[in-house]
């Protein structure tokens, strides 16, 4: 924050910020506001957020914590000064060093005293299990924070750290690789006023969170069958048109009357499937494999839609069944959607 602070400090006196310091347009528009640029840049954070259907219901700035870091690291055992620096003994629990708490210099705190009292907080306010988010280049920070919680006198297993890769757009077939601090970065508005929410939403998680993500920003616009968020939000607008054809007076039966074809078993099965899908995209904390799951289930619907007609009128056999069926697919495909914060339309 503090190197923030002193680019757009420097962009506001017309010099050049730090040579590690953060550019770009953004940094002349947070210069042209007037005090510290950080609450308006959290504001746009924020704003962006709830524009991408995320809501925070609690903020945590580290700020906030300075007062409780000394007693957090009163809790930490062994602590030992070296080098002009108070340390935390983590390599006795599984770190491949010990980490610095105190500059004795000036008394500063460092990144990982804040790191013990927010721990400390999140644990005293009564959390079973506390999930970090961070960026790939923080690999060494599962083995340090689960060291934090044993020295905390807290179960480490109540720590989990996921690592994303960096996201990746790319244009007719090239890419761009972005930072934010040279300047060349796409925000997520940007993203989302060029692909929309969904689409965005669609291509951010559909890999898992150890995978490279590469959205390809062509595609995610194509409204085709090659786009999967429109394929599959296509898929659920089908299903609402056949129920639109039949009229309020459609009778939905899930007993069949005669044995099914191999494409309603099909569909069937793939039905059946979706609430283990969900519990272990739950449990492994890869919520990716519900748009896999989500594509597989148009693929099946699209297949059975094919070969078979659903309405008696139009020389369907077994019409009951097969609008229950189509309705477990629309309300199958619905929830899929809602779980990823993608909605279903029911025209297209």
């Amino acid at each position: 924050m503090d190197l923030f602070r002193e680019s757009v400090d420097a962009v506001r006196r017309g010099e050049e910020p730090p040579h590690d310091g953060y550019r770009g347009d953004y940094m002349r528009e947070l210069a042209a506001f007037d005090g510290d640029p950080v609450p308006p840049m959290l504001k746009r954070i924020e704003e962006t957020l709830e524009r991408f259907r995320i809501h925070f219901d609690n903020w945590a700035l580290q700020s906030a914590l300075t007062s409780e870091i000394p007693a957090a690291l009163d809790r930490i055992p062994g602590k030992y000064e070296a080098e002009g620096t108070l340390w935390a003994p983590t390599s006795r629990h599984g770190d491949d060093k010990d980490r610095p708490l105190i500059r004795s210099s000036d008394g500063s705190y460092l990144y990982f005293a804040a790191d013990a009292a927010y721990m400390l907080d999140k644990l005293r306010r009564g959390f079973e299990r506390l999930i970090y988010v961070l960026g790939h280049d923080h690999h060494a920070y599962l083995r340090r924070l689960k060291a934090l919680a044993t020295l905390l006198d807290h179960d480490p297993d109540r720590i989990e750290v996921l690592l994303y890769q960096l996201v990746t757009l790319t244009r007719g077939g090239e890419r761009a690789k972005m930072s934010k601090r040279s300047g060349d970065v796409v925000f997520l508005d940007e993203l989302i006023d060029e692909i929309g929410v969904d689409a965005a939403r669609w291509f951010l998680i559909d890999r898992g969170h150890d995978q490279a993500i590469e959205i390809d920003v062509d595609l995610a616009k194509e409204k085709s069958r090659k786009n999967p968020v429109y394929y599959v939000q296509y898929s659920h607008a089908r299903t609402a048109g056949i129920f639109r054809e039949a009229g309020e007076g459609a009778v939905a039966d899930p007993r069949a009357t005669q044995p099914l074809e191999r494409e309603e078993r099909e569909l069937v099965k793939r039905l059946a499937e979706f609430p283990g899908i969900v519990a272990e995209a739950t449990e492994r904390r890869g919520p990716h494999a519900i748009p896999i799951y989500a594509i597989r289930l148009a693929d099946d619907f699209h297949r059975f839609y094919h070969e078979h007609t659903v309405l008696a009128e139009k020389g369907g056999t077994n019409e009951p069944f097969r609008l229950a069926l189509v309705r477990a697919t629309q309300q199958v495909i619905a929830r899929s959607l809602d779980l990823i914060g993608v909605e279903a339309p029911e025209r297209m």
